[in-house]
């Protein structure tokens, strides 16, 4: 079974300078991490009500530059209070799903994007083995995107109004198969709003070989994803792998012949997991669709 929180893979963590026994959150430090990138995430899962400053354990002022980010314990000095944010990442897992709504979904996605937009491994000679239509926000959680008007970030819908927005080009990005595995379990991100940096959280020798920004080039093709899309993942990779203890890791890998729901069962959040499963297979063959009627 995987291990219960995602704590247990951080070679870094964060205190406050005043409570020093008690970590706020922390990560693993993959190359690309820089100090003001730390100092961006920090940002994202505390609390301030005035300024703050990040020092190391001999009480080093960090300045918020591009220096690579060192491993180790660091403490957040400030003089308001320091609190971590209430919000709580949508739950999400390994989402390879094929379903009659999703078919224009990847074809537009494929169309687009040359190759895995992460690795820039190309699809050659119109050959996709291995190589995946990932959503960005999750099918599972349509009725959230539609409450929540996401569909205001979308310019590019599909051709047919019952796919549904969630199904646009521009909620999708090509991905090897091993990426969108990362990917969708929030171990590996993109912020826009650090000139596309790829930032990853965890321990996998892959991640120490993968580019540390996209390539400018993809963001000039039609439908490419709205930064805000972009963004919203990047925010839910920080909550899931940084704040606190972290999200539970889920088993993904389910034989032929096992007891894949009594595992999900015995496993952490049942419940939510379970829902996403089921909402993911339904929002993809139109299931949602006929729900609502």
């Amino acid at each position: 079974m995987p291990p219960v929180d995602r704590s247990g893979s951080r070679n870094t963590f964060i205190y406050a300078s005043d409570n020093p026994d008690t970590v706020l959150g922390g990560l693993w430090v993959t190359p690309g991490i820089t100090n003001a990138n730390f100092y961006y995430m920090v940002k994202l899962f505390c609390v301030f009500s005035d300024t703050f400053e990040l020092r190391d354990h001999n009480g080093q002022l960090i300045e918020e530059d591009e220096n690579q980010l060192q491993e180790g314990n660091y403490y957040i000095a400030t003089n308001c209070s320091v609190t971590l944010t209430e919000d709580v990442p949508l739950l999400r897992t390994d989402s390879g799903i094929s379903g009659t709504r999703t078919i224009s979904f990847r074809e537009a996605v494929r169309a687009r994007d040359p190759g895995c937009v992460i690795t820039g491994r190309p699809a050659l000679l119109g050959r996709y083995e291995g190589l995946d239509a990932a959503h960005i926000f999750p099918l599972a959680y349509e009725e959230y995107w539609i409450a929540h008007k996401y569909s205001d970030w979308i310019q590019y819908p599909p051709a047919q109004e019952s796919y549904g927005s969630i199904n646009s080009v521009q909620n999708g990005l090509l991905l090897d198969r091993t990426i969108h595995g990362f990917f969708d379990s929030y171990l590996l991100s993109i912020n826009p709003y650090d000139n596309y940096k790829i930032v990853c959280f965890g321990p996998e020798p892959l991640f120490f070989n993968l580019p540390t920004r996209l390539n400018p080039l993809l963001l000039t093709n039609i439908g490419w994803p709205d930064d805000r899309l972009l963004a919203w993942h990047f925010r839910q990779a920080v909550l899931t792998n940084m704040k606190g203890d972290g999200e539970p890791c889920f088993e993904q890998d389910f034989p032929p012949g096992s007891d894949m729901m009594g595992e999900i069962m015995s496993g952490p959040k049942a419940g939510a997991r379970m829902e996403f499963e089921l909402f993911g297979r339904l929002n993809a063959s139109g299931g949602w669709e006929l729900k609502q009627r």
